[in-house]
């Protein structure tokens, strides 16, 4: 066992503990901790017997209520018809060969996702760089005219706010 392995105890009552948490957990928790990738094992309290295979096939079972697209029915029953050990091994390893399969296939599509990203935006990047080395003068400076004119009407305007100023000062002083 994995020393980073969480332990679940279940007890009589049915209540779920997390001994690594020192928190009592339920069968949402689980499943939110497996998401995280986190391994755990579920043990009775009492005996010590191992029921992780058993927990976890109930947190499949509660999630599939309520939704169509739980397992095939088909397959639920090639599972239950499925007594003999042989057969048995052959489903478990037929599902676990499926899901590798799929993991692989969603990893490749994100990896695809990334390089698409990348390859859209290279280009942009690109054009950015290039815009950016040879940047466009500022407006005042392409038209000496129209600099000349902002920077009188910026004169007047001071003018204009002393002139206003001095006004109050007067009135105050009355």
């Amino acid at each position: 066992m994995n020393p980073s392995t969480v332990i679940i105890k279940k007890y009589g009552n049915r209540r779920l503990y997390d001994t690594t948490g020192s928190r009592y957990v339920n069968l949402d928790d689980i499943a939110a901790l497996i998401r995280e990738g986190t391994d755990l094992k579920v043990v009775d309290a009492k005996t010590g017997h191992d029921l992780t295979r058993v927990t976890l096939t109930q947190i499949i079972t509660e999630d599939a209520k309520g939704k169509p697209t739980g397992l095939p029915l088909d397959l639920l029953r090639q599972l239950i018809m499925a007594s003999d050990e042989v057969r048995q091994e052959f489903v478990m390893w037929y599902l676990k060969s499926a899901f590798d399969t799929y993991q692989k296939m969603q990893d490749a599509v994100q990896s695809r996702l990334g390089e698409v990203q990348s390859a859209i935006l290279s280009p942009v990047d690109m054009m950015k760089k290039f815009l950016g080395t040879t940047p466009s003068p500022p407006k005042d400076q392409a038209d000496p005219e129209l600099h000349a004119l902002r920077k009188r009407v910026a004169e007047l305007e001071a003018r204009l706010e002393k002139g206003g100023q001095a006004k109050r000062r007067k009135r105050v002083k009355r």
